[in-house]
Order: structure tokens, then C-alpha cells, then sequence
């Protein structure tokens, strides 16, 4: 049942999306390599105020996660949706996936986290490959 609401969650929010690929926000990168800045992102996808990798590995097995906050600026309830890729230093990708967070409320914040198949942190640097808000029905 809740495969099927993602499913439709994800197919409804491609109606308005973001195409551009772009990096997760700065302060997210899982590396401490210091990088270029990059531009803000704008309009619904700085709603997406942290995206980053969380490494709990812990007695030798890997264990890492992404970890996120969503955070409504519109005035309605809303749901969001948006793909990302973990690529390493030659931009080769690693793994990707898809989050959602739905009937986050306008002001509320939203926290999730995911596992990932990634073995290291080291020098993988997330992007976001689309982005959608919809309003929750």
C-alpha cells in the first residue's frame, strides 16, 4: 500500500518540477573539501534546506545515510518530492533515489533519512537531479 502512495505522490508532483540537476546544498556535501560556492537555489527547491550524507558505520559495517529537512515557505499544506544522485570525484554515479515528504504544513519543518548502498563518504558529493512541490489535497 505505501509503495502505491509514493508512486502516485511521484507521479502527480511531476507536473511541476524543477529540471535542473543541482547540487544539495552547500553545507551538506559529505566531504569537508572546501568548495566553490555555488548559487542559492530558488523557489520551492530552497525548501529543501538540508540534504546530506550521514555516516553511521560503526565495528567495521558500513552504514550510511541521507539525511534531510524540508521546510514549507508557501502559504498551503504541501508535499514534496525530489531525486538525487551520489557521484564521486569523476562524476561517475554512484547510487540515486527518490524522497518524499508529504502534508508538511506551511511554516512546519519536515526531517527524514534514508539508507544508501554507498560504501565511503569520502569525496561523494550529492546533487539534486528534480525537485517538486505540490500542494496536498
Amino acid at each position: 500500500m505505501i509503495v502505491i502512495v509514493v508512486v502516485v505522490v511521484l507521479v502527480i508532483a511531476q507536473g511541476d518540477s524543477d529540471e535542473s540537476t543541482t547540487p544539495a546544498p552547500s553545507e551538506t556535501t559529505a566531504d569537508t573539501t572546501p568548495r566553490e560556492k555555488t548559487q542559492e537555489p530558488r523557489g520551492e527547491r530552497a525548501d529543501l534546506t538540508s540534504f546530506r550524507l550521514d555516516d553511521r558505520s560503526e565495528a567495521g559495517i558500513t552504514s550510511i545515510w541521507v539525511a534531510w529537512t524540508i521546510k514549507n515557505s508557501s502559504g498551503e499544506q504541501s508535499d514534496y518530492s525530489w531525486d538525487w544522485e551520489a557521484v564521486d570525484a569523476s562524476g561517475t554515479r554512484l547510487t540515486n533515489g527518490s524522497q518524499v515528504a508529504t502534508d508538511v504544513q506551511p511554516g512546519q519543518a519536515a526531517r527524514g533519512e534514508y539508507p544508501t548502498t554507498l560504501k565511503s563518504v569520502k569525496g561523494v558529493k550529492l546533487n539534486i537531479t528534480d525537485f517538486n512541490r505540490t500542494a496536498s489535497h
